[in-house]
């Protein structure tokens, strides 16, 4: 599914270089559930802007599904991004002007699904993380338990191959914490 070797991220300015990323070799098979976990500052979120297609390593190679990404264009990444990766963020990343149902109809209107088809594919995953009761209400409107729900119906609405989480739980309180990764282990059980 992802391999990366001799991954390096180097981060410079006219003063100071920074080494992000150092040599990472990791293989994560398709259906493996990965954790990556370290101490604040140790590049956790430059790897999964990597992985996430988001950054570009400094040296190394990255296979996504076999392919080798370097050498992608610019467009290429992005449509191997839109149709395969899901993104689950510490901050939520909600559009505060979209209500729930909104947000996670967004990235199936990216990948131009039709109406009637996004309309079942929002209410089905709404249904799963048990948040269709929300769908007309605005992200401020929410917990942050209930808001994580949403990100991460947003990040599995369009069925990826990879979700990538950034500290999932980290603005949730211990019980909200665990549910979270008990819906995560359960999506990647599915």
């Amino acid at each position: 599914m992802i391999r990366v070797e001799k991954l390096q991220k180097i981060f410079r300015t006219e003063e100071i270089e920074t080494m992000a990323l150092s040599d990472v070799d990791i293989h994560v098979k398709k259906g493996e559930f990965a954790a990556i976990m370290g101490p604040s500052g140790c590049g956790k979120s430059t790897l999964l802007n990597i992985l996430g297609l988001l950054d570009n390593p400094s040296a190394g190679k990255y296979f996504f599904d076999g392919e080798e990404v370097g050498a992608l264009k610019e467009s290429q990444r992005t449509q191997l991004r839109k149709g395969n990766i899901g993104f689950v963020f510490q901050s939520f990343n909600l559009i505060d002007e979209l209500n729930v149902y909104e947000n996670v109809e967004l990235p199936l209107i990216y990948l131009k699904i039709p109406a009637t088809k996004r309309k079942e594919m929002v209410k089905a995953v709404l249904k799963r993380m048990n948040i269709g009761h929300r769908e007309k209400h605005f992200p401020q409107q929410l917990s942050g338990g209930q808001q994580q729900r949403v990100a991460i119906a947003r990040a599995v609405v369009a069925n990826p191959k990879l979700i990538l989480a950034d500290e999932p739980t980290g603005n949730l309180d211990s019980k909200n914490g665990l549910e979270v990764m008990n819906l995560l282990s359960d999506l990647n059980n599915e």
